[in-house]
């Protein structure tokens, strides 16, 4: 090999690799696993991309048989097929639930969380996800549905494309994020919660707006939805 032949392999050999090291520094863990820090600061998956375990039918005893199927490593809401919607299997009271999400154009789903499957018409509240395109601020993505909006740095991303969201729930704290951005927060019981509920179609409920310790929803609205890296980490109870 001549200098110049020499030279020009030893370069490539350097680029490739560079290639490598970025891509090494830069990759990004498979769907639905957890990371060694993720594992060691206490998350834990609610879906792990192959099962419908942990999860079943609002108010039924096993998980339905239509409606509702795994594809792509993805929980998927079948458009036009009536599945009802599906709730853990456990109940939490303090803890940080993260997911992954994305919704064709003009579809609408939404995540309840602090679920009392003996409160009809009004399980838990809700976090918004939808075309935002078709709606007002109060049914807007990342809203608590009906009752509060997002803050203006609520950007979902265009329908089709994969969101992230995470809730937070703590004593009474609560916090919807979106895209990395915390969006809404807000307290349980408070006067604007309260105003907030007496506003809505959800007035008659008692105690809704109220903190309890309930399960986590995946709403069945008619139209497709997509889910994956489910993930929850239970917090210590806030210091009164």
């Amino acid at each position: 090999m001549n200098t110049c032949g020499f030279l020009q392999h030893t370069l490539a050999l350097g680029l490739c690799g560079v290639a490598f090291a970025v891509g090494a520094a830069d990759s990004t863990p498979a769907p639905n696993t957890l990371t060694a820090a993720e594992q060691q600061a206490g998350w834990r998956l609610l879906f792990d991309g192959q099962s419908t375990q942990g999860w079943r039918g609002y108010r039924k005893e096993e998980f339905p048989k239509q409606g509702w199927v795994i594809e792509d490593g993805c929980l998927k809401k079948v458009a036009r097929v009536s599945g009802g919607d599906l709730v853990t299997m456990s109940e939490f009271d303090d803890y940080e639930f993260a997911w992954e999400w994305k919704l064709p154009p003009k579809a609408n789903n939404g995540i309840k969380y602090l679920v009392l499957e003996s409160r009809p018409g009004a399980p838990g509240p809700e976090y918004q996800m939808i075309d935002d395109a078709l709606v007002q601020p109060l049914h807007a993505t990342a809203s608590f549905y009906e009752v509060l909006p997002p803050g203006p740095n609520a950007k979902s991303k265009p329908m089709g494309q994969w969101n992230s969201s995470r809730i937070l729930v703590r004593g009474n704290h609560v916090e919807h994020w979106l895209n990395g951005e915390k969006v809404l927060a807000y307290e349980l019981g408070s006067a604007e919660v309260k105003a907030g509920v007496a506003n809505s179609k959800f007035k008659n409920a008692a105690g809704f707006g109220e903190k309890c310790r309930g399960r986590i929803m995946l709403t069945d609205h008619g139209s497709e939805a997509w889910f994956r890296n489910m993930k929850i980490r239970e917090l210590p109870a806030a210091k009164p």
